[in-house]
């Protein structure tokens, strides 16, 4: 395996974080959130082979993207088991609001805690209720990278009045990543900049 290294896409209309992890040896990549169509052609074109996709929850702006990218890529799908109804239901991954109904199926459904290796790179499923009941966070050890979703942002947290949200989970949820990870973590969010675990500790409201 070569070095692995983040690439970021801030994708559609509420500017999604869709990251890609690869090997920049053999170029095989994860893709996590698939927020827009066109990935697939624009990340062949520079030479990335798609190996997996990873959604951190089922809300639309993540994945409009993932039926065009596991037809073309034949990659598979992956998300928290707690998550499947989200996928399933354009009401409560709320495509409905925008009035354009979409739905995933996951291929594979992760459990809190499993280890998948996708790439030749580990990510550790973790479990973060509270924006949706099967939000997670996938951590990449080897290089202590934590891609958070909308579970926790530079200077604040996700929202919680949409369909199965809870604001009790989700401060535990982040309360338990505080506890959980070292201050050098380096933390990928769903939504705006990239942040560190010490400056969240530091400085979010919700972790004071």
């Amino acid at each position: 395996m070569g070095d692995i290294k983040v690439g970021r896409m801030v994708l559609g209309a509420v500017e999604t974080n869709c990251y890609i992890v690869y090997d920049c040896e053999t170029m095989e990549t994860v893709v996590i959130d698939p927020a827009k169509n066109g990935l697939y052609d624009r990340l062949t074109a520079k030479g990335f082979r798609i190996s997996g996709i990873l959604l951190t929850h089922g809300h639309f702006d993540h994945i409009m993207g993932c039926h065009e990218l596991t037809e073309k890529s034949g990659a598979k799908l992956y998300a928290l088991s707690a998550e499947k109804e989200v996928c399933n239901n354009s009401n409560l991954n709320a495509s409905d609001q925008i009035r354009r109904p979409y739905t995933v199926d996951p291929d594979v459904l992760l459990s809190d805690g499993e280890e998948i290796e996708l790439a030749g790179i580990k990510f550790t499923v973790v479990a973060t209720p509270g924006h949706t009941i099967g939000s997670c966070c996938y951590y990449v050890k080897s290089e202590k990278w934590l891609f958070s979703g909308d579970t926790l942002f530079c200077g604040s947290i996700g929202r919680t009045d949409l369909p199965t949200g809870s604001g009790e989970q989700i401060m535990q949820s982040v309360e338990m990543l505080a506890q959980r990870f070292s201050g050098d973590v380096k933390v990928y969010p769903g939504h705006g900049d990239t942040t560190t675990m010490a400056e969240e500790i530091a400085h979010n409201p919700f972790l004071a």
